[in-house]
């Protein structure tokens, strides 16, 4: 008994660290508050998210099927649903990150990076400037 429980601690931490390998983050997610869905996917050792399904209101009850708060006004009648909002994240072994996340409802882009909590959780972070003055947003895997 002893023996079990000796080895048990000597493998624990690699249990803990257990491999994360690139592309376990790609599927479909459902964003905070089942806003949308999102399709992360790889693409030439990037991976970008794409909009398959949003709800047709924001907070204010406004419709935001349209990006219309893009700071590039020829784009404010493109349609949100389709378009890559989450773009040339990288996998460096842990984490995917140095990617840029585009906020249809504000019309902001920010850095950010993902981290799987689990294989059914992702943690979103944007920021601007420093990653401390950012926001995490959780996501479930959609099944």
């Amino acid at each position: 008994m002893r023996a079990i429980c000796f080895n048990f601690l000597i493998f624990l931490p690699f249990l803990l660290n257990a491999q994360v390998n690139p592309d376990d983050v790609t599927g479909k997610w459902i964003t905070e508050e089942g806003k949308s869905l999102v399709e992360i996917y790889g693409q030439n050792g990037k991976y970008f998210g794409k909009v398959l399904w949003l709800k047709d209101y924001n907070k204010q009850g406004e419709v935001t099927l349209k990006d219309t708060k893009n700071p590039d006004e020829k784009l404010r009648s493109r349609e949100v649903q389709g378009m890559v909002l989450m773009s040339d994240f990288t996998f460096d072994g842990k984490m995917w990150k140095d990617g840029k996340v585009y906020d249809p409802e504000s019309g902001n882009t920010y850095s950010g990076y993902m981290k799987l909590k689990n294989h059914d959780i992702l943690e979103l972070r944007g920021y601007m400037g420093i990653s401390m003055l950012g926001r995490t947003a959780t996501w479930v895997r959609k099944k």
